[in-house]
């Protein structure tokens, strides 16, 4: 991204009007990602404008596709072909990272053939570099950002995760990591309702993935088709709220396309190629608060963050945060998502935590973030009368005894 196109693009993210996203989705997979970043900030972009930008997590339609053929005889492995039956010439998706295709195995199994897109592959390194550029020279305008979320930070986080997302073998480690860890926990936190695409290893390498084609649909279909129970989700939310806050390994970019309800009913992670590792101080922390405000605990809510910082704050800035909070959690158990933003609830409780406690919300603190703005995002757009955090209490009861958090 040039200096110019830089600009431009910060001008859309900026502005009051919407965003050209078709604009944004043609500079590229780091305009694409950065663009993906932004959205998390209603504090600084209103809460519209984030939602705006927050399409880019599920549409991609712009998006030029490749031919597969080609990518076939130059990346496949040896014998490639001579599994299938037919592989068909359309694409299904065409994404920012990767294309897929369906497909059929001799052996009579539906699968879909996944590639990496090289157009975007060669250039997002050389992107990355030009982007951390780019933003030093940003912050010294907008010191703000410094304060809360800095994007330096988040950019070396989006390039880790993307870089990892490039390597499609990482897809099926991470399903067998997060299916082992599934496995482990049967005896004391069964998640039948959950399970991993079907991978076939010796037709996939790091350009190529082959997995089985899941007859189902996404959450992101099931919202438009409004066909998701607030007791079905809740389901989908213990799973990767146990993920998230009990072990601290969770899929790093689970939004509503990358779980698919499959025609058994069961849930399935796709994508699973940016796992993500939250330390346990950042995650037990961030269970404790919700835990205290599902129970209605507010003082005790707000303690538990203070296990994040390093130092203790003293009297008068710790007077002035728990005012903040105070504020900012005033008839919070009353009020449904519709009314309040969780995303930017959050983000004013982050704000107020670092600036007045010293709380640290660093990179690893990031991935979590974003995926409750998912959740609040998937409840906005299905159930806005819903008491998420009051709904999720039974749940964070069990995470704490059965996870021993």
């Amino acid at each position: 991204m040039r200096m110019l196109t830089f600009f431009r693009f910060m001008r859309q993210i900026l502005r009051k009007k919407p965003a050209d996203l078709d604009w944004i989705q043609r500079q590229g997979l780091i305009a694409v990602k950065l663009a993906q970043i932004f959205a998390l900030r209603p504090d600084l972009l209103g809460v519209e404008k984030a939602r705006q930008l927050q399409q880019l997590y599920q549409h991609a339609a712009s998006i030029a596709s490749e031919n597969l053929h080609e990518t076939i005889a130059k990346k496949a492995p040896k014998g490639f072909m001579d599994a299938f039956e037919s592989i068909d010439d359309e694409p299904l998706a065409a994404a920012s990272v990767g294309q897929v295709h369906r497909g059929k195995l001799k052996t009579g199994e539906e699968v879909v053939i996944k590639f990496i897109k090289q157009t975007n592959a060669v250039e997002f390194k050389k992107e990355v570099v030009r982007m951390r550029r780019w933003l030093r020279i940003f912050l010294i305008f907008a010191p703000k950002l410094r304060k809360v979320g800095n994007p330096m930070a988040l950019i070396n986080h989006v390039a880790d995760y993307t870089l990892r997302e490039l390597d499609l073998r990482n897809e099926i480690k991470g399903a067998d990591e997060l299916a082992a860890i599934k496995d482990s926990l049967k005896d004391d936190f069964s998640m039948d309702l959950l399970r991993f695409p079907i991978y076939y290893p010796e037709l996939s390498n790091s350009d190529i993935l082959v997995s089985e084609f899941i007859q189902g649909m996404s959450l992101e279909e099931g919202i438009e088709e409004k066909a998701l129970t607030w007791d079905f989700l809740l389901q989908f939310f213990r799973i990767h709220g146990a993920y998230l806050f009990g072990i601290g390994t969770f899929h790093g970019d689970l939004h509503p396309g990358n779980c698919i309800v499959d025609d058994d009913g069961k849930f399935v992670f796709i994508d699973n190629g940016a796992i993500c590792h939250a330390p346990k101080k950042v995650a037990h922390a961030l269970f404790h608060f919700f835990d205290h405000l599902s129970r209605q605990e507010m003082q005790e809510a707000f303690d538990a963050l203070l296990t994040m910082t390093d130092l203790k704050p003293n009297p008068k800035r710790l007077a002035k945060y728990y005012s903040t909070m105070t504020e900012i959690y005033t008839d919070f158990e009353k009020k449904p998502v519709g009314e309040q933003s969780l995303t930017r609830i959050m983000m004013g409780t982050v704000k107020a935590a670092v600036e007045h406690a010293g709380a640290t919300f660093g990179e690893e603190a990031f991935p979590i973030i974003r995926a409750l703005m998912y959740l609040d995002g998937l409840v906005i757009r299905t159930h806005p009368d819903a008491l998420l955090i009051q709904s999720m209490g039974p749940f964070l009861e069990e995470f704490q005894t059965k996870l021993k958090i």
